[in-house]
């Protein structure tokens, strides 16, 4: 088993130098709007961080309050380069970034690997940017936690939420899915587009298609499994690159997304 899985897009999606990338995340983290949810799950963006940083943060800054109890993290995204069956684990034991390593849980790995929808592959994580770009923001955010990616293939909702139950733990267990919105499409529609997409999943639809969004099998799946958990979404940041920094002409959309639950919502 490979020991470590380096960083392969350190110096495109995100700096390379760990003293910039932790102070662009602190500025990013606190640029983002103060939110008093505390999430059981987020919906987050993964493209490079000049875009979609300040979305990503706008989800990242709610787990200021709850740091302390979170100690594991299901991380869940598209793949972009490798073509898998259902979801693939890492051959890794941890994944680091230009701020450090991070151990992998590997006893839920070998829970998952016992279902017939995950297999193990290191091809399939390599260069996948989809995870590797949210690894950063949690090191910046919380203190002490291993991680547990999975990289999303041709899968079923119902095999995505099957995978979720198996890990979904208590207050201690994060699950953060990987999802850009529209992609190049003129950025009146779309803020057409990525509206209805946001409206979809704020009211719970797990039918979401990946021309709508990149991470729509991983999606779906959680609002199968939030319906059950009685998880309530909340949207938090809504924009696309043409927000950002990039021209308007073909835009990718941004949404970041918290789910609560419904006890956390009644809490004083």
């Amino acid at each position: 088993m490979q020991s470590t899985r380096p960083p392969a897009v350190a110096g495109m999606f995100y700096p390379a130098d760990a003293a910039i990338l932790a102070g662009d995340i602190r500025t990013l983290l606190a640029g983002a709007a103060k939110s008093a949810v505390a999430p059981k799950a987020l919906i987050v963006p993964h493209a490079g961080y000049i875009y979609s940083g300040p979305v990503a943060a706008a989800a990242y800054a709610t787990l200021r309050t709850i740091a302390d109890r979170i100690r594991r993290v299901v991380l869940l995204g598209p793949t972009h380069r490798v073509a898998v069956r259902g979801l693939a684990l890492p051959e890794a034991q941890a994944f680091s970034t230009p701020l450090g390593d991070v151990p992998l849980d590997l006893d839920g790995m070998r829970r998952l690997a016992q279902l017939p929808q995950v297999s193990v592959s290191a091809r399939a994580h390599a260069m996948e940017h989809s995870l590797e770009v949210q690894i950063p923001f949690l090191q910046a955010v919380l203190h002490d936690f291993t991680l547990l990616p999975l990289a999303v293939g041709s899968a079923t909702k119902a095999e995505v939420a099957e995978v979720l139950e198996a890990v979904w733990g208590g207050p201690e267990t994060l699950i953060v899915i990987s999802s850009d919105l529209s992609h190049y499409l003129p950025y009146d529609m779309a803020r057409r587009v990525d509206s209805e997409t946001s409206n979809g999943i704020l009211h719970m639809a797990s039918d979401i298609t990946h021309d709508h969004a990149c991470g729509a099998t991983p999606i779906n799946g959680l609002m199968l499994a939030a319906q059950r958990h009685h998880l309530r979404p909340h949207l938090l940041d809504l924009r696309n690159s043409g927000d950002t920094a990039g021209p308007r002409e073909g835009v990718v959309g941004y949404a970041a997304f918290a789910l609560v639950e419904e006890e956390e919502e009644a809490a004083p």
